[in-house]
């Protein structure tokens, strides 16, 4: 990976890290990000028509048409998940559960769908993160009836880990189909209209289960978070146009750390100092097994 991919990925890790804390902070995540999607494709939509016509007016092949579409449903079901998880768990939980179950999902799907091997490096990698996952979960918890509150959070943690996997893939091709600005303002056109969709929806599902909490709206954070979404989004992409998406993307959810750390000294997720350890330390070897993996790929 060259030093300017680098250092467009480093960024990012900053960026997500922050608009994460503050989604989990909100009164209704999913609101959050709703407004923040359409405060950013606000932004976006003009800056890119903009170029569009500085450059005269380039074809947008349909093929990246296609994937931008295809990465904005992964994108909404994103949010849909995250929301429901940050919703039931801990920051210190769900974060780590959602980003680190990404390569771990890539890799499985390599070794059963594709009929691929892992080499030794690989395997650490897997093992590393693996273990990390369940210092971090602890499963068997649940079947002494304790941290029940977290069961659901979990669920749509790896949920999310599933669309974070899908959206990566695609973007590492839509982005070199077309300038990865253009390609972005289709998917976040896609995702901001999904989500606005949603949220309108929401007083009439479940017999408005969903839509509790949807006054608990702090506009000021929610345009902020868009703002970040967006500019660690495009960062990204950036580098995904520059270096392969089996380094970026490990790379990546080095912002695990970030919010593990966050949660536990700021929102007070950890009770004990060994519930304190175990958070931090799942962390790390996410983090690690997906070094590893990049590494070895």
């Amino acid at each position: 990976m060259d030093s300017l991919a680098l250092a467009c990925v480093l960024v990012s890790v900053v960026m997500h890290a922050t608009w994460n804390i503050v989604l989990k902070t909100a009164g209704d995540p999913l609101r959050t990000a709703t407004v923040g999607m359409v405060s950013a494709l606000v932004v976006l939509a003009p800056t890119a028509a903009i170029g569009w016509l500085v450059l005269g007016r380039p074809a947008v092949p349909q093929q990246a048409l296609a994937i931008g579409l295809l990465s904005g449903l992964a994108e909404i079901a994103y949010f849909v998940f995250l929301a429901a998880a940050y919703r039931r768990g801990d920051l210190s939980i769900v974060s780590p559960l959602a980003r680190g179950s990404a390569p771990l999902l890539i890799v499985i799907v390599g070794l059963t769908a594709l009929g691929e091997r892992l080499s030794p490096g690989a395997a650490a990698g897997v093992a590393l993160l693996l273990i990390g996952l369940l210092t971090v979960q602890r499963p068997w918890r649940f079947l002494q009836g304790a941290h029940a509150a977290h069961r659901g959070a979990a669920g749509f943690a790896l949920l999310t880990g599933l669309m974070v996997a899908t959206y990566t893939s695609l973007d590492r091709v839509g982005s070199q189909l077309t300038p990865p600005w253009i390609y972005a303002t289709i998917l976040w056109a896609v995702g901001a209209g999904g989500l606005g969709l949603i949220d309108l929806a929401r007083p009439r599902i479940a017999g408005g289960a969903f839509a509790a909490g949807r006054d608990s709206l702090d506009l000021r954070a929610a345009v902020v978070a868009g703002m970040l979404t967006l500019g660690a989004y495009s960062l990204v992409l950036f580098a995904l146009s520059r270096a392969e998406v089996a380094i970026v993307g490990p790379l990546r959810e080095s912002s695990v750390l970030i919010t593990s750390a966050y949660g536990i000294a700021r929102l007070r997720e950890a009770a004990t100092r060994r519930e304190v350890s175990l958070r931090l330390t799942g962390s790390a070897l996410v983090l690690l097994g997906a070094a590893v993996l990049a590494a070895s790929g």
